[in-house]
């Protein structure tokens, strides 16, 4: 448990309070024999006329202290020293009560436990208020960025979990302002609520403590997001239609970021491996993509595990999305090279199935391009849906002709029925391209393996549009977990990029290099004083980067 860990270290403002308060305890403790033991050195010297050593001195406060006896020192023959071994005996049974009360009780929870005794200082931080996902996703993802924050959870027991689990959570009211302040709203640069119909009431209490707070809202619905920005919230998001507009984009588009502005930009994408490729089992080092010096294998995901800069010993497997990153020009070639492997449709010809017209579906149908059809398919008539039925059912799918589709976007409610839509529309067709929603994150693998293409989850998408947030990056981005930044190639002068890309140990690639208004990206390229580099990662990733850059 976190609670019990060393704090031997660790800086004060690191430590939780109940952390300071036995440090301070101790520092207490400490002193208090030290002086003891000089005082009673001191007087048996110049008082009894029996001098003695002073780590003589020392046993005979500490017997003294803990009841234990006095050994040959006893009796004393002045008054000022009897006076001072009663005051050392009153003292030990005084430290003895207060041992009691600060380690012992509530290390077997014989009083009630304070969460907020294992709050470590806060400033500039993250207030969630209530939170309806799995928290610890987001949570976790807060701790890997290396963001304080405070959680405040209305259940008495979930608090409680959460503490003990090791995270910075109190039991409290996030409408109430006492409880607000306990968290230290004032001091904090964001607030994120997920309380439904509560809110509203929490943001305006916490900016009348903060009026400088950013506030972020998850909402279920994108019909509030004005009446959220009326009240001050700076962004809202509506999570199933923010992933259903992400799966339909996905579906019709390829997933592409550019992070140059020159003739020959940098570019991200993903690029897919179909489940019937004859390229599975094949190793990353004998794959198409090593005759392209230009581009830069920045991660992969394998059986919905992202691996960044995956080893060239990495076999492909079925779904396998590779994140390349290099001149548009190139990842072209290559996609058109690999036969087996291709980037969603932008055809005219698309025809995409929706399953589920919630809040999910309904963005999924308004974000898909101009050309690419859509048919809808809902158990419920009241939905409006082009098809009325169980999705999960073989004569559901094939009354919306799944034969001819390009693609399903599985928006249903219930991840149990999206795993069992994924695997009936899987078995129907073999090459149509499964997009679909779940939400637990612990799902997405199992979706996967029912025969999914690309799966988003609720709960860690969430989590990731807060750490973009923090960040000040743009939110979803499209190729997950990955950060792209730009930096100073100063620790990098004398290497090839291959260098670079090869150091023992990085958990970030080196993409390209900036030079003169130009992106170079040939493995063979020397980095010289002046240039600089793109590199893409994890956040915790690109952190130990900066850290290791600044020296701290």
């Amino acid at each position: 448990m976190r609670e019990l860990r060393d704090i031997e270290g660790l800086h004060p403002r690191d430590l939780s309070r109940r952390q300071r308060l036995i440090l301070v305890y101790a520092v207490g403790l400490v002193s208090v024999i030290l002086v003891y033991t000089v005082v009673y050195n001191l007087g048996m010297r110049t008082l009894e006329d029996r001098p003695q050593s002073i780590f003589r001195s020392l046993q005979t406060v500490t017997e003294t202290m803990t009841t234990t006896g006095y050994g040959a020192d006893s009796p004393w023959s002045t008054p000022a020293m009897n006076l001072l071994v009663v005051t050392m005996q009153v003292t030990g049974v005084a430290i003895g009560f207060v041992t009691l009360r600060i380690l012992v009780i509530p290390l077997f929870e014989r009083t009630p436990l304070n969460l907020d005794d294992r709050l470590s200082i806060k400033n500039d931080h993250v207030v969630i208020a209530e939170y309806q996902r799995d928290t610890g996703v987001l949570l976790d993802e807060l701790e890997e960025l290396d963001v304080g924050y405070v959680l405040i959870e209305s259940d008495e027991d979930e608090a409680k979990q959460l503490s003990d689990d090791g995270y910075q959570v109190i039991n409290g009211d996030p409408e109430e302002r006492s409880d607000l302040d306990r968290a230290s709203i004032e001091k904090a640069k964001l607030l994120i609520t997920d309380a439904g119909d509560s809110t509203a009431s929490i943001v305006l209490t916490a900016l009348e403590a903060n009026e400088d707070l950013r506030v972020i809202s998850f909402t279920a619905s994108t019909r509030r997001k004005a009446a959220l920005a009326e009240i001050g919230v700076d962004r809202i998001a509506a999570p199933h239609a923010l992933i259903g507009r992400r799966l339909a984009e996905k579906a019709t588009t390829p997933v592409t970021v550019d992070v140059s502005t020159t003739a020959d930009p940098v570019t991200i994408r993903e690029i897919l491996v179909r489940r019937n490729s004859p390229l599975h089992g094949v190793q990353l080092r004998e794959s198409p993509l090593t005759n392209h010096p230009d581009l830069t294998l920045v991660a992969g995901w394998f059986d919905g595990e992202l691996r960044l800069s995956p080893s060239p010993d990495e076999r492909l497997t079925p779904n396998t999305v590779l994140v390349v990153a290099g001149p548009e020009s190139e990842i072209n070639a290559v996609t058109s090279e690999l036969t087996a492997v291709r980037t969603p449709r932008a055809s005219t010809q698309s025809r995409v199935l929706i399953a589920g017209l919630g809040e999910g579906g309904t963005a999924a149908i308004n974000a898909l391009p101009t050309g690419v059809s859509a048919t809808t398919i809902d158990e419920s008539a009241n939905a409006n849906p082009d098809v009325v039925g169980d999705v999960t059912e073989p004569e559901t799918l094939q009354a919306a002709n799944i034969e001819n589709a390009s693609a399903l976007v599985v928006t249903v409610d219930d991840d149990a029925t999206a795993l069992l839509t994924i695997a009936m529309a899987r078995s129907l067709s073999d090459d149509m391209e499964i997009l679909a929603r779940v939400t637990d994150a612990d799902k997405a693998s199992a979706a996967f393996r029912a025969g999914a293409d690309y799966v988003l989850s609720v709960q860690r998408v969430c989590a990731r549009l807060v750490a973009a947030e923090v960040h000040g990056e743009r939110v979803v981005d499209p190729v997950g977990q990955i950060r792209l930044i730009r930096a100073d190639a100063a620790s990098f002068v004398g290497d090839t990029l291959a260098d670079a890309r090869r150091l023992p140990e990085q958990r970030w690639t080196v993409v390209g290099i900036s030079r003169d208004g130009t992106v170079h990206t040939d493995e063979h390229a020397t980095i010289e004083a002046g240039d600089d580099v793109f590199l893409a990662g994890s956040d915790g990733a690109i952190q130990e980067f900066e850290r290791k850059v600044s020296g701290t």
